[in-house]
């Protein structure tokens, strides 16, 4: 057994393996004495074939498989051992002879290898990266506290209109002298929200309105002639819709506003857990504490886009082995044509996990179950907080999160969010922060 190592050029190899036939004979042996246990050929009781009639039938075939065996390990055991950065699966050089199993005593594999290009992508206090710093305002904080009480709130039935308000009553279909139209349309209990009418003549007609007050509309005006509302408000299909362009009356029965909850201590448990809010300025500054921690998670990322383009930079356009990692490809999707643009985004793809790769040694980064489950919490806890619940329990929190590392389709890429993760922590503390003060409005610029 021979193996040997030759570099082509900087991102090339050749990876020649010999193979004697006392290399593998031993297992060819063992494998044909395997068989002959469980062989089962006419004339023949089981176990009883002769060896002479299985070396003819399945020698040659015995002897390809563990020849090939013997090649796999052989050729990843050098590769572990000489540590070479090999990119994607060794493929068979197109030069390669036929190999004749029965009749070689010697059998030489050659491989073509892509090689990954050398680069130094460590970190010190040397590299310097912009940090942006989201200033949290009084205004951000008061907004919250609003939504907070706005998702926390109630209707309440009102005797007068104000804008944003509920009504509920009856409609008339009116004739064009504007009587009620005999056999003309009635709805009972509809339902509309003034406020998001089209047209702001229609809209205006609600002003003041009472309980009881009769109100001339043109519904069609008052929806832009929307047959989908239209049809849902007039209980009819939307062909019908269409013919209602006249006036209808609407006797106003219910006037419901909703009220947003009050600054009480109800509200303060349901937002943050029985008790451990007591106060409105106690509110106001757990809010405040929630929004810093969400936008220093969101300045940590932007960070960690930068590191990225700033690395790309330092580094500068790396060479690939980009026809040997074409052939790779298109061993991976036979019959598909390369697309030279995706090809291309792919290296740069593949450059930044290269990077991510010297990054994670340099910091000796190691993930393990409770780290990629944590990220997988940090991301459950974001969404909870997105729809207003920012005080989860933690085993509401596990469950979520466990149902995402079950699903396989998620797991790699919690995997490699969690390395991102690491690697962003160990920079911030590595590198020099060029750091910048900035508005929310600002910082969401940057993304634009």
């Amino acid at each position: 057994m021979n193996v040997k190592f030759e570099k082509v050029d900087a991102v090339n190899g050749l990876l020649t393996v010999e193979l004697e036939k006392a290399d593998y004979a031993a297992k060819v042996e063992k494998a044909l004495k395997d068989l002959k246990k469980k062989a089962q050929l006419p004339g023949f009781r089981p176990g009883q074939v002769p060896m002479g009639l299985l070396k003819k039938r399945f020698g040659a075939e015995c002897t390809a498989e563990e020849l090939n065996k013997l090649l796999g390990e052989t050729l990843y055991g050098y590769i572990r051992e000489e540590k070479l950065n090999v990119l994607g699966e060794p493929l068979p050089n197109e030069e390669q002879t036929h190999v004749d199993i029965e009749n070689q005593e010697v059998q030489t594999f050659v491989f073509d290898v892509a090689l990954a290009p050398e680069f130094d992508a460590k970190l010190s206090d040397q590299d310097t990266v912009d940090y942006y710093d989201i200033n949290i305002t009084d205004e951000m904080v008061e907004n919250q506290v609003k939504t907070f009480a706005g998702r926390m709130g109630h209707q309440e039935k009102v005797e007068e209109y104000q804008a944003r308000d509920m009504v509920k009553g009856i409609l008339g279909e009116l004739d064009e002298n504007g009587s009620v139209k005999e056999g003309g349309l009635q709805v009972e209990g509809a339902v509309m929200l003034p406020e998001y009418f089209k047209n702001e003549d229609e809209k205006k007609k609600f002003e003041g309105a009472k309980l009881n007050d009769v109100l001339i509309l043109n519904l069609s005006k008052a929806y832009d002639g929307n047959e989908v509302e239209l049809s849902s408000l007039l209980k009819v299909d939307k062909e019908q819709a269409k013919a209602y362009v006249g006036d209808f009356s609407f006797q106003v029965e219910e006037i419901s506003r909703y009220v947003p909850a009050p600054l009480d201590q109800a509200l303060f448990d349901a937002v943050y857990g029985e008790g451990k809010v007591s106060s409105e300025e106690e509110f106001r500054a757990e809010i405040r504490k929630g929004l810093e921690s969400e936008y220093v998670n969101d300045s940590n990322f932007k960070f960690g886009l930068d590191l990225r383009t700033y690395l790309e930079g330092r580094i500068g356009q790396l060479t690939y082995p980009e026809a040997l990692l074409k052939r790779v490809m298109q061993g991976n999707n036979p019959g598909k044509e390369i697309d030279e643009e995706e090809f291309q985004n792919s290296l740069k793809d593949l450059t930044w996990h290269l990077i991510k790769e010297q990054l994670s040694d340099q910091y000796e980064i190691k993930v393990e179950q409770a780290d990629v489950l944590e990220t997988a919490k940090t991301i459950a806890r974001m969404q909870f907080a997105q729809y207003g619940m920012p005080n989860v329990p933690e085993e509401a929190l596990v469950n979520y999160a466990n149902s995402m590392l079950n699903d396989k389709n998620q797991v790699q890429g919690l995997v490699s969010r969690t390395v991102e993760n690491k690697i962003i922590e160990k920079a911030l503390a590595t590198v020099n922060l060029n750091r910048k003060s900035v508005s929310v409005e600002e910082f969401n610029g940057l993304f634009k």
